[in-house]
């Protein structure tokens, strides 16, 4: 259950402008405010089921977002390789590692 919050959590951080204001809203209680589905339901005076199948729907949006954009995958893939970056800067000079990764660092921030 953890291992799927947190994939939920990553999908919502990049999506989340994609999402409509009830999923973006129903997420946020429910996978970041830890909000129980009764809890939601009385909230918004729906019953659980429908807050249930809420969530689900914007959970399968998300997926369908990221299937296609795959923004997820290549932020993950990056992370790897700065990784991988960083155990071979070990062996470097301190300011070549602090340049490389500074390089490296303003490169994942390019969209």
């Amino acid at each position: 259950m953890l291992e799927k919050t947190n994939r939920i959590n990553l999908l919502f951080d990049f999506y989340e402008p994609l999402l409509t204001e009830k999923q973006r809203t129903f997420l946020e209680l429910y996978f970041h405010d830890d909000y129980s589905l009764g809890e939601i339901a009385e909230n918004f005076e729906i019953s659980r089921q429908a807050v249930y199948e809420h969530i689900k729907r914007a959970e399968q949006t998300l997926q369908e977002y990221e299937n296609k954009l795959k923004l997820l995958h290549k932020h993950e893939q990056r992370m790897i390789i700065r990784k991988e970056l960083d155990q071979m800067l070990e062996a470097c000079e301190p300011e070549l590692k602090r340049k490389t990764s500074e390089l490296f660092d303003t490169m994942i921030g390019i969209d």
